[in-house]
């Protein structure tokens, strides 16, 4: 019996309602932010930075890449003393 009232209670504040008002408006089309209208560019962007700045490095900085030292190094005599 108590749990008939409280399910007509219940019923009464219209809870039904409220739960199809915020399914209605979690469907309704928001407003973009700023990652929907900038998000892509920024990311290209982004990216193109990293890989123009790369590219720069390892050919205009004049480093050596850890070089192979075969047929360069000439190994010296030993000596036994």
């Amino acid at each position: 019996m108590m749990f008939l009232l409280a399910k007509n209670a219940l019923s009464s504040l219209k809870i039904r309602n409220i739960q199809q008002i915020m399914a209605r408006q979690s469907h309704v089309k928001r407003s973009l932010d700023f990652h929907d209208k900038y998000g892509d560019a920024v990311l290209a962007s982004g990216t193109t930075f990293c890989v123009v700045a790369w590219v720069f490095l390892t050919t205009q900085m004049g480093i050596e890449w850890n070089p192979s030292p075969v047929g360069r190094v000439t190994p010296i005599e030993w000596n036994d003393e």
